[in-house]
């Protein structure tokens, strides 16, 4: 049998195969607390979940339009003008099974082989996989954490060539929390003026943080709202991570039918069921909710931070968004900076699961997630402090 060269080349979720591991060793009778899944502990707010009910008893069980309902759509359009300052319009908007589908429908309808698309390193897993995929070269700036791991206009600018065709944005980020400010997306706006390059914002966490203001990247300029497809969800922010509902929005008429036409051929509509639900979370009726996981979670990375901190030859930067630590582990001689090896033995040791760095394309740290209760943060640091002394 011969299968396709793309597929083989496709590569499981380093995160999804740590948690599947961690999940494995549990069922054999392990002791295993994991801090792998990017999934929010809490469960989907009350009123979400009455609003999904009504819709599956008064039969609203049957195909939609591809994009998604109007009504969705129209909530959709509507917080993003409320909480971000962009205007789109309803045929603007595509949901998709989640953002992973709306990064894939991008990718699929922009990339032509040997396209260049610019990720800055660490960088969520999944977007490299998916531009090799559609034939793209994936191209890293690398950050360190002088910069709070976020890109420089600089950087950009050098990294620039005439096959450039995307640039992948993420605030805040996922492994690091770093979130940009305005005045650092306008030095990269300045640097694309001129310039054919699409911009893809990442925005899922934006809810999701702490002491520090959120800007959307189209809402820099004019010529930034041309170029960046928004994509967004519900998954993190409000726990609906089984819901499956994500969405992008942008102002290209043209780009957007053609997503449709592939999501047509491929997945069609999402769950009516999750569409009818979306909407009351969109429209602030879970808006409460919300900020009590946001609260939580602020306290919890503030819980993390300090027994990091305090562990010898560990360190961590206090993430300004989402629900992860990325943790210095270089202090740490005995592994020398090997992520993937201080993951398995702490694993194999201590029962506690993390993320390594080098997953997220940067080795000498491991990721952290705290979306889970204070109580199994202290026990998680207690192994991880018994496992870097030992």
């Amino acid at each position: 049998m011969m299968y396709s060269q793309k597929i083989q080349n496709l590569s499981e979720s380093a995160t999804i195969a740590i948690s599947t591991l961690a999940s494995e060793l549990k069922a054999k009778g392990r002791d295993i607390l994991s801090f792998s899944a990017g999934e929010p502990d809490f469960d989907t707010p009350q009123v979400i979940k009455d609003e999904a009910i009504r819709a599956l008893n008064s039969g609203f069980t049957k195909y939609t339009a591809v994009a998604g309902i109007l009504e969705l759509r129209e909530a959709i359009v509507k917080k993003l003008k409320k909480d971000n300052g962009l205007s789109y319009t309803p045929r603007q908007v595509l949901v998709s099974n989640g953002a992973k589908q709306s990064l894939f429908n991008i990718f699929q309808a922009l990339i032509d082989n040997g396209d260049e698309v610019i990720i800055p390193a660490p960088y969520w897993v999944t977007y490299p996989e998916l531009v090799v995929y559609s034939g793209g070269k994936p191209v890293f700036i690398s950050t360190d954490e002088s910069t709070h791991f976020k890109i420089t206009a600089k950087q950009l600018k050098n990294t620039i060539t005439p096959k450039t065709k995307i640039l992948v944005l993420t605030t805040p980020s996922n492994p690091t929390g770093m979130v940009y400010t305005k005045a650092e997306l306008t030095e990269i706006a300045e640097v694309l003026k001129d310039t054919k390059i699409w911009v893809v914002s990442d925005e899922m966490y934006e809810k999701l943080v702490y002491g520090v203001d959120f800007t959307s990247v189209a809402s820099i300029s004019d010529d930034m709202m041309k170029r960046t497809i928004t994509v967004n969800g519900l998954s993190k922010a409000v726990a609906m991570t089984g819901w499956r509902m994500g969405y992008l929005a942008s102002v290209d008429d043209k780009l957007i039918k053609m997503m449709d036409n592939l999501q047509s051929q491929c997945t069609s509509n999402i769950n009516s069921i999750t569409q009818k639900a979306s909407i009351m979370a969109l429209n602030g009726d879970a808006d409460n909710d919300i900020e009590m996981m946001r609260d939580a979670f602020e306290k919890r990375r503030d819980l993390g931070c300090e027994l990091i901190n305090n562990i010898g030859g560990l360190s961590v930067q206090k993430p300004q968004g989402a629900f992860y630590l990325f943790i210095n582990i270089k202090g740490v001689n005995k592994f020398g900076g090997d992520s993937m090896k201080f993951c398995s033995e702490l694993l194999s040791k201590e029962g506690a699961a993390l993320v390594p760095g080098s997953a997220f394309g940067m080795e000498g740290y491991v990721r952290f997630s705290f979306a889970c209760s204070a109580e199994q943060i202290i026990e998680g640091m207690k192994r991880i402090e018994r496992f870097v002394r030992g």
